[in-house]
């Protein structure tokens, strides 16, 4: 079911009784945040299941029943998490509210952008005026009662201006006794801040204290704040990239529309129009909804939604789609689908699904981080006890500046980036390329396909038979116009494509037909009517001869039919055999490529069909498939892509998405072919938009990538924190001991470990900012990812 309720935000279809609600969560900093999140939806009654997305900062919840009574629930309980639950749609009109979303992003943004600049600028000072006070002349002769207090005063307002943020984040979460990235950040900073305030302000105390000296950090607080300030300025441009899919297609929506009621135009806004409603295209406009042209001759550029660049001829009759572009023609278009409909939402919901949903792959990284900061507060108190107790002098110095450092250097955010930063750019590039991927499972199982089955009739070829040749056999006494006549009739009313085909050439020959008296389909047979009380048997080899019909006559032009990779329908009449007609369907352009392109990747291919094998086998020589299963029925379709899984086989099912479901299910990946506007988009994990199959490589070759790119940002995001966080604490003081034999560090190492070894906490500041932005860089490059 689907619903769009005023108070949902966006609504999208879930099981029988169940709705999945998106709604925005601010701020979350860190996986950790994830993971609190999450854990605070689904205790709310109601709820079946959450899932939170760091990346693109939503929250994707199922509820039973209607959602009104779990919302204010929701929302409460995220807010005692420590967040905000904000909901896309609860202020009116979905344009309206995006654009809000968007416009708040923005603006935070740029307030973000002013607290890093202005960090940077008094850091940067800091930085590079507390060591020349002691090394230029002159300076180091003003007294410290006159430099110190300045020092403090460029560094307080960095400390809580410009990281204010940090607080305010380890106020929300620590007043319900939790912690995360910012409580990290808060940590390590003021205690370097509190420190150099003490050394200010009450020089005798560590003067007093034998082996202390009243040294100033007030460079290294400011500098972590302005250099994790810039990690997440860039972070946060970089998030605004990764999702630039899904707001390009928001931006294709159009908000007007001209509608002709009683041979008057108006425009209105496009939530105002109805079905039914006939809608005015002029030449170069948008089509404002997803209907059928009832008037008028264009071309229409659909590659919005295919991403097939070649414009589309429209007449009337044929159906056009919400947000393409009209080229030269004037269109009079009935609409039948608007809003939450159309093609367009549907394809936006599907893509925002995908990019929320998280990959199996991500539940390690969960994991870790549901303890990651906890653990991390643990090896800092362990750090500074042990540094304190056994480190040289001033061993209290060594002591925080390496519990500093620890809390620093720490990234649980990389962790939170690592999978959906690349689930989000690739299927984002998936989506502009015209792959539709419901979720992340089937992107990552998509890469470990070996084995692709195709279907023949609409996957291999069009899917639009025709009538080649009618033969009839002269001792039947019926001759070729009567036979298609008859058969015509028989198969009037039928949906399968070669009773449309013979209806269509009847029409063409201007045949009157009749209505059949009686009409029973056999699956993977044909048909058995009665019309104008004749008996008839159209179908295959083995519909005739179970009724016990003599098929001498027709064996010879049977077996021609399909050495031309046709289709022999027998006609038998009254228990005679009467002829044939011979179907053919057009194979796909760019299928033999397709195929041989599967094959190069190391990708076997198997066709089905319901074909006899002569006519099967012609099929596959000329599309270069080497395996056929010919004479299949609908319902075998799914025993035979079992029967491959059984055999270790990762079996992706290539289908039209309704004759073909059950086997789409049966697979590891379903892909359906299709238009982006039928039950396939509903059905299938994949959808391929574009009706041909080298989307199938394409998609292959998608998440082949995206997977690669996963796999990266995971090894950099649990190798960083594994190799680091002992570094931090002091790991480089005992390395360089055992290697240097108690010498000072060489000169060009000091900057990162100064004389004796220890990590400079402003180092630890700029690799934990790196960390974040070189997964969301990495996701990036999916981007630019080859996958045609």
């Amino acid at each position: 079911m689907t619903a769009e309720t005023p108070d949902s935000g966006t609504t999208t279809a879930a099981r029988e009784g169940e709705q999945q609600l998106r709604f925005a969560v601010r701020g979350m900093s860190c996986a950790s945040c994830v993971r609190r999140v999450e854990r605070a939806l689904s205790s709310v009654p109601g709820v079946s299941t959450a899932s939170v997305n760091l990346a693109t900062e939503e929250a994707s919840v199922t509820v039973q029943g209607a959602p009104r009574a779990p919302l204010e629930a929701m929302r409460a309980a995220v807010d005692r998490a420590g967040y905000e639950l904000r909901l896309p749609g609860e202020d009116g009109d979905e344009h309206e509210a995006h654009d809000r979303l968007e416009s708040e992003r923005r603006a935070e943004y740029a307030a973000l952008k002013r607290r890093t600049v202005f960090a940077l600028a008094l850091a940067a000072a800091l930085v590079a005026a507390m060591p020349l006070t002691s090394l230029v002349p002159g300076l180091d002769r003003i007294p410290h009662r006159v430099l110190h207090p300045l020092f403090f005063a460029l560094a307080t307002p960095v400390q809580f201006w410009a990281g204010w943020r940090f607080y305010l984040g380890t106020w929300k979460v620590g007043r319900h006794g939790a912690a995360d990235m910012n409580t990290l950040i808060a940590a390590g900073t003021s205690a370097a801040y509190a420190y150099s305030v003490a050394a200010t302000f009450a020089p005798a105390v560590f003067e007093s204290t034998a082996g202390l000296e009243a040294a100033l950090y007030f460079d290294t607080s400011s500098a972590i704040i302005a250099l994790v300030l810039l990690g997440r300025l860039l972070e946060a441009r970089a998030k605004g990239q990764s999702s630039q899919a899904v707001r390009s297609l928001i931006a294709l929506r159009p908000r007007l529309a001209r509608v002709v009621e009683d041979g008057v135009e108006y425009e209105i806004p496009l939530a105002a129009v109805q079905p039914a409603d006939e809608v005015i295209v002029k030449p170069g406009e948008q089509i404002p909804v997803d209907g059928e042209v009832v008037d008028g001759n264009s071309t229409v550029d659909e590659s919005m939604l295919t991403g097939e660049s070649v414009p589309v001829k429209k007449a009337p009759g044929d159906a056009v789609f919400g947000a393409t572009m009209n080229g030269g023609g004037l269109l009079h278009v009935r609409a039948t689908a608007v809003g939450a409909d159309s093609a367009l939402a549907r394809i936006i919901r599907l893509v925002e699904d995908a990019q929320g949903s998280k990959a199996p792959i991500q539940r390690l990284a969960d994991a870790i981080a549901a303890v990651f900061v906890p653990a991390v507060f643990g090896v800092a108190a362990v750090t500074f006890a042990a540094w304190w107790a056994l480190g040289p002098e001033p061993a209290l110095t060594f002591a925080i500046l390496n519990a500093v450092a620890v809390l620093i250097i720490a990234c649980p955010c990389a962790l939170g980036l690592a999978t959906p930063t690349a689930i989000i750019v690739g299927t984002g590039r998936g989506a502009a390329r015209g792959i539709l991927i419901r979720d992340a499972q089937a992107l990552e199982q998509a890469r470990r396909i070996d084995v692709v089955v195709l279907d023949k009739t609409g996957t291999i070829t069009e899917g639009r038979p025709e009538v080649a040749l009618v033969v009839d056999v002269p001792a039947s006494g019926v001759d070729e116009p009567e036979l298609l006549r008859l058969v015509a009739s028989a198969e009037r009313g039928s949906e399968h494509p070669y009773a449309q085909a013979i209806e269509r050439e009847a029409e063409r020959r201007a045949i009157a037909l009749v209505w059949p008296q009686r009409l029973e389909a056999i699956a993977g047979r044909g048909i058995a009517a009665r019309v104008e009380g004749r008996d008839l048997l159209v179908g295959n080899a083995r519909l005739l001869a179970e009724r016990g019909v003599a098929l001498d006559a027709l064996r010879e032009a049977a077996a021609a039919a399909a050495a031309r990779a046709r289709t022999p329908l027998l006609i038998a009449i009254d228990g005679v055999a009467a002829g044939l007609v011979e179907v053919t369907d057009r194979m796909r352009e760019g299928a033999p490529r397709a195929v041989a392109e599967l094959r190069r990747m190391g990708v076997k291919v198997v066709m089905l069909t319901g074909d006899q094998q002569v006519t099967a086998d012609a099929i596959a020589a000329e599309a270069g498939i080497e395996r056929v299963q010919a004479e299949v029925r609908p319902e075998d379709k799914a025993r035979i892509v079992q029967e491959l899984r059984a055999e270790g086989r990762v079996v992706a099912m290539v289908g039209d998405g309704i004759n073909d479901a059950p086997a789409l299910a049966a697979a590891d990946v379903g892909i359906a072919i299709g238009t982006g506007t039928d039950v396939a988009m509903e059905t299938a994990p994949v959808t391929l938009m574009r009706p041909d199959l080298d989307g199938v490589a394409a998609a292959i070759r998608l998440s082949r990538a995206t997977m690669r790119t996963m796999y990266q940002n995971l090894a950099w995001a649990f190798g960083y924190n594994v190799a680091l966080i002992p570094v931090a604490a002091g790991a480089g003081y005992l390395l360089w001991g055992v290697l240097l034999d108690g010498a000072a560090v060489p000169g060009v190492l000091q900057p990162v470990f100064g004389e004796r070894g220890f990590l400079n906490p402003i180092v630890a500041a700029g690799a934990m900012a790196i960390s974040s932005v070189s997964v969301m860089a990495n996701s990036l490059r999916l981007r630019r990812a080859r996958i045609d």
